[in-house]
Protein backbone atom coordinates (compact mmCIF):
# COMPACT_ATOMS: atom_id res chain seq x y z
CA UNK A 1 0.00 0.00 0.00
CA UNK A 2 1.94 3.44 -0.85
CA UNK A 3 0.08 5.05 1.65
CA UNK A 4 2.30 3.04 4.42
CA UNK A 5 5.54 2.57 2.17
CA UNK A 6 4.96 6.65 1.94
CA UNK A 7 4.80 7.02 5.73
CA UNK A 8 7.66 4.75 6.43
CA UNK A 9 10.38 5.65 3.94
CA UNK A 10 9.61 9.64 4.78
CA UNK A 11 9.71 8.36 8.91
CA UNK A 12 12.95 6.50 8.43
CA UNK A 13 13.86 9.63 6.17
CA UNK A 14 13.37 11.81 9.36
CA UNK A 15 14.76 9.32 11.95
CA UNK A 16 18.06 9.03 11.07
CA UNK A 17 18.63 12.57 9.12
CA UNK A 18 20.55 15.01 10.97
CA UNK A 19 21.87 18.54 9.72
CA UNK A 20 18.11 19.49 8.48
CA UNK A 21 16.57 19.22 4.95
CA UNK A 22 20.47 19.74 3.19
CA UNK A 23 21.60 16.36 5.48
CA UNK A 24 18.91 14.69 4.41
CA UNK A 25 18.74 15.23 0.46
CA UNK A 26 21.18 12.36 -0.32
CA UNK A 27 18.94 9.90 1.55
CA UNK A 28 16.16 11.27 0.03
CA UNK A 29 17.61 10.78 -3.04
CA UNK A 30 18.55 7.24 -2.90
CA UNK A 31 15.37 5.90 -0.77
CA UNK A 32 12.95 8.02 -3.65
CA UNK A 33 14.65 6.65 -6.52
CA UNK A 34 14.68 3.58 -5.39
CA UNK A 35 11.14 3.15 -4.97
CA UNK A 36 10.64 4.33 -8.20
CA UNK A 37 8.63 7.28 -7.30
CA UNK A 38 10.99 10.07 -8.80
CA UNK A 39 13.63 10.34 -11.04
CA UNK A 40 17.10 11.83 -10.03
CA UNK A 41 15.72 14.74 -12.60
CA UNK A 42 12.39 15.25 -11.20
CA UNK A 43 13.47 14.88 -7.24
CA UNK A 44 16.28 17.84 -7.94
CA UNK A 45 13.36 19.67 -9.54
CA UNK A 46 10.97 18.98 -6.39
CA UNK A 47 14.29 20.24 -4.58
CA UNK A 48 14.71 23.54 -6.12
CA UNK A 49 11.20 24.52 -5.75
CA UNK A 50 11.60 23.37 -2.12
CA UNK A 51 14.24 25.65 -1.69
CA UNK A 52 12.29 28.42 -2.85
CA UNK A 53 8.88 28.11 -1.08
CA UNK A 54 8.32 28.95 2.62
CA UNK A 55 8.98 26.20 4.94
CA UNK A 56 11.77 23.33 5.78
CA UNK A 57 12.82 21.60 2.66
CA UNK A 58 12.47 18.18 4.32
CA UNK A 59 8.59 18.78 4.82
CA UNK A 60 8.54 20.36 1.40
CA UNK A 61 10.13 17.64 -0.34
CA UNK A 62 8.02 15.22 1.68
CA UNK A 63 4.58 16.63 0.76
CA UNK A 64 5.29 16.88 -2.51
CA UNK A 65 6.70 13.76 -3.22
CA UNK A 66 3.43 12.44 -1.33
CA UNK A 67 1.23 14.40 -3.42
CA UNK A 68 2.88 13.11 -6.60
CA UNK A 69 2.44 9.54 -5.29
CA UNK A 70 -1.01 9.56 -3.25
CA UNK A 71 -2.76 12.83 -3.40
CA UNK A 72 -3.40 14.78 -0.59
CA UNK A 73 -3.54 11.47 1.51
CA UNK A 74 -0.05 10.74 0.43
CA UNK A 75 1.42 14.50 1.11
CA UNK A 76 -0.13 14.39 4.21
CA UNK A 77 1.41 10.85 5.67
CA UNK A 78 4.88 11.72 4.20
CA UNK A 79 5.10 14.92 5.90
CA UNK A 80 3.73 13.10 9.09
CA UNK A 81 6.17 10.81 8.52
CA UNK A 82 9.49 13.05 8.29
CA UNK A 83 8.28 15.21 11.05
CA UNK A 84 6.99 13.13 13.51
CA UNK A 85 10.65 11.53 14.28
CA UNK A 86 12.33 15.34 14.91
CA UNK A 87 8.90 16.29 16.99
CA UNK A 88 9.37 13.30 19.40
CA UNK A 89 13.62 14.15 19.70
CA UNK A 90 12.83 17.47 20.72
CA UNK A 91 10.15 16.63 23.04
CA UNK A 92 12.61 14.32 24.94
CA UNK A 93 15.47 16.93 24.50
CA UNK A 94 13.72 19.76 25.84
CA UNK A 95 12.84 17.39 28.72
CA UNK A 96 16.00 16.45 29.46
CA UNK A 97 18.20 19.69 28.47
CA UNK A 98 19.30 20.63 31.50
CA UNK A 99 21.47 17.82 32.16
CA UNK A 100 21.95 16.37 29.01
CA UNK A 101 24.50 18.74 27.84
CA UNK A 102 26.46 18.42 30.86
CA UNK A 103 27.90 14.93 29.64
CA UNK A 104 30.98 14.09 28.43
CA UNK A 105 29.25 11.08 25.70
CA UNK A 106 26.67 14.13 24.46
CA UNK A 107 29.30 16.63 23.60
CA UNK A 108 31.23 13.69 21.82
CA UNK A 109 28.68 12.58 19.93
CA UNK A 110 27.61 15.75 19.09
CA UNK A 111 30.98 16.50 17.86
CA UNK A 112 31.05 13.41 15.87
CA UNK A 113 27.84 14.51 14.11
CA UNK A 114 29.17 17.96 13.09
CA UNK A 115 31.85 16.52 10.56
CA UNK A 116 29.38 14.12 9.48
CA UNK A 117 26.38 16.67 8.33
CA UNK A 118 29.51 19.31 6.65
CA UNK A 119 30.19 15.83 4.55
CA UNK A 120 26.89 15.22 3.80
CA UNK A 121 25.37 18.76 3.15
CA UNK A 122 29.04 19.04 0.91
CA UNK A 123 28.38 16.07 -1.35
CA UNK A 124 25.17 16.87 -2.00
CA UNK A 125 26.12 19.92 -3.25
CA UNK A 126 28.55 18.50 -5.83
CA UNK A 127 25.93 16.03 -6.85
CA UNK A 128 23.72 18.89 -7.17
CA UNK A 129 26.37 21.03 -9.44
CA UNK A 130 27.68 17.71 -11.39
CA UNK A 131 23.81 16.89 -12.27
CA UNK A 132 22.84 20.42 -12.78
CA UNK A 133 25.79 21.63 -15.09
CA UNK A 134 27.10 18.70 -16.01
CA UNK A 135 23.99 15.89 -16.54
CA UNK A 136 26.25 13.47 -14.80
CA UNK A 137 23.66 11.10 -13.14
CA UNK A 138 25.88 8.60 -12.10
CA UNK A 139 29.71 7.22 -11.82
CA UNK A 140 30.90 6.55 -15.41
CA UNK A 141 27.79 7.87 -16.99
CA UNK A 142 28.14 10.12 -19.70
CA UNK A 143 27.69 13.89 -19.55
CA UNK A 144 25.86 16.78 -21.36
CA UNK A 145 27.30 20.71 -20.55
CA UNK A 146 24.21 22.61 -19.89
CA UNK A 147 25.94 26.13 -20.78
CA UNK A 148 22.60 28.02 -18.90
CA UNK A 149 22.78 25.98 -15.59
CA UNK A 150 26.58 27.48 -15.76
CA UNK A 151 25.95 30.95 -16.40
CA UNK A 152 23.47 31.08 -13.20
CA UNK A 153 25.62 29.20 -11.37
CA UNK A 154 29.04 32.20 -12.20
CA UNK A 155 26.09 34.80 -11.99
CA UNK A 156 25.21 34.12 -8.60
CA UNK A 157 28.74 33.48 -7.27
CA UNK A 158 29.99 36.61 -8.72
CA UNK A 159 27.09 38.42 -7.09
CA UNK A 160 27.08 36.96 -3.92
CA UNK A 161 30.67 37.89 -4.22
CA UNK A 162 30.61 41.41 -4.70
CA UNK A 163 27.13 41.79 -2.51
CA UNK A 164 29.52 40.66 0.20
CA UNK A 165 32.68 43.15 -0.81
CA UNK A 166 30.23 46.20 -1.07
CA UNK A 167 27.64 44.87 1.82
CA UNK A 168 30.11 43.46 4.14
CA UNK A 169 27.12 40.71 4.90
CA UNK A 170 26.07 37.53 3.36
CA UNK A 171 23.13 38.39 0.43
CA UNK A 172 19.91 37.18 1.22
CA UNK A 173 19.04 33.87 0.21
CA UNK A 174 15.22 35.41 -0.89
CA UNK A 175 17.51 37.68 -3.27
CA UNK A 176 19.51 34.81 -4.91
CA UNK A 177 16.82 32.62 -5.63
CA UNK A 178 14.74 35.61 -7.35
CA UNK A 179 17.78 36.31 -9.41
CA UNK A 180 18.44 32.40 -10.54
CA UNK A 181 14.55 32.53 -11.16
CA UNK A 182 14.81 35.78 -13.15
CA UNK A 183 18.23 34.32 -15.30
CA UNK A 184 16.50 30.96 -15.64
CA UNK A 185 13.29 32.59 -16.77
CA UNK A 186 15.58 34.70 -19.38
CA UNK A 187 18.33 32.00 -20.20
CA UNK A 188 15.98 28.98 -20.69
CA UNK A 189 13.98 31.35 -23.27
CA UNK A 190 16.83 31.90 -25.77
CA UNK A 191 16.06 28.66 -28.14
CA UNK A 192 19.05 26.93 -29.56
Amino acid sequence: MIWLDLFLVFFKIGAVSFGGGYGMISLLQEEVVAHGWLTEEMLMNFIAVAESTPGPIAVNVATFVGSSQAGVTGAFLATLGVVLPSFFIILLIAALMRNLLKFAGVQAVLGGIRPSIVGLVLGTAVTMFLSSVFGVESIGAGFSFDWRAAVIFALLAVAAFVFSKVKKTSPSPIVLILFSALAGMGLYAIPL
